[in-house]
């Protein structure tokens, strides 16, 4: 069977799977079955696969017809202005989270040193991305997850910024490690209840821990902010993501806590989604 008819299948079951990107997908995961871009696809529509790429093929358009994500089936997610490493059971980067990123660079636009730390790193991407374009910026990343450290660890290496960054693998509670210059995170923010109602890609396959945010949507943001009162020095920044129903009990929770908010910076679709704060 040649490409374009391998294609051509996939399209048609991911399409009657309900797809809504199912030429996309099946292109890309055709790259990944060849190790070749979209490009060299579109061009060789014409060539054979062997038994062994198209049994491969096969199995990932049946992998993404019971809602896999593609970046689980191609190991791989476009973030910023990079490429990382994402691996099964680690959160997968969103456009929106790039938000927090943009105010870091207003923040620290003048700065020629800041100490980060990044709390929930995750795949690490948010840190990594900033320190990519801040050369004296270092970091510190903390995760409960094992998986999550081992692959920050990967994608530090790849970015080349293992020299200015290190991992951790704690609960923020037992975290104790300095004082930071800024602090960023994007924490657990869903209502417990409200999991369910996620898109079927989202909640079969992403990590629940990076996801839950307990029964009000805020049981990991009080830790996080309470003990980010403790690690930040006194001025420090302190960005924060958040739910776009959020802001109200945030704001209040940070106050409590002793910080100044500088502004609620809302994402592209408008709506609110992560807290410019001053430790005062």
């Amino acid at each position: 069977m040649d490409i374009e008819k391998a294609l051509k299948n996939a399209k048609t079951i991911l399409k009657n799977g309900g797809s809504k990107s199912s030429s996309l997908d099946s292109e890309i995961l055709m790259s990944k079955t060849l190790g070749r871009n979209r490009e060299y696809i579109l061009l060789n529509l014409r060539k054979n696969l062997k038994k062994e790429k198209l049994n491969y093929f096969e199995d990932l358009i049946s992998q993404r017809l019971k809602g896999k994500p593609i970046a689980y089936l191609t190991e791989k997610k476009e973030f910023w202005k990079h490429e990382f490493v994402i691996k099964n059971n680690i959160l997968i980067p969103r456009p929106d989270t790039e938000t927090l990123i943009e105010e870091v660079f207003k923040l620290t636009k003048n700065k020629s040193y800041q100490s980060i730390l990044d709390i929930g790193v995750g795949s690490g991407c948010i840190l990594l991305s900033i320190l990519k374009e801040k050369k004296n910026f270092h970091g510190i990343g903390v995760d409960i997850s094992k998986k999550c450290i081992s692959l920050s660890k990967t994608n530090a290496k790849k970015l080349g910024l293992i020299n200015r960054v290190k991992f951790f693998q704690s609960d923020i509670d037992n975290f104790s490690n300095g004082k930071y210059d800024l602090i960023i995170s994007n924490p657990p923010y869903i209502k417990k209840h409200y999991l369910k109602y996620l898109e079927r890609d989202v909640i079969g396959f992403e990590p629940k821990l990076a996801l839950n945010g307990g029964l009000d949507g805020l049981s990991e943001i009080r830790k996080i902010i309470f003990k980010s009162s403790e690690l930040i020095k006194k001025k420090g920044k302190f960005v924060l993501e958040i739910n776009f129903d959020q802001r109200r009990e945030v704001k209040n929770l940070l106050e409590i806590n002793g910080f100044y908010i500088n502004k609620i910076v809302r994402d592209l679709a408008k709506n609110d989604r992560c807290i410019v704060s001053t430790r005062i």
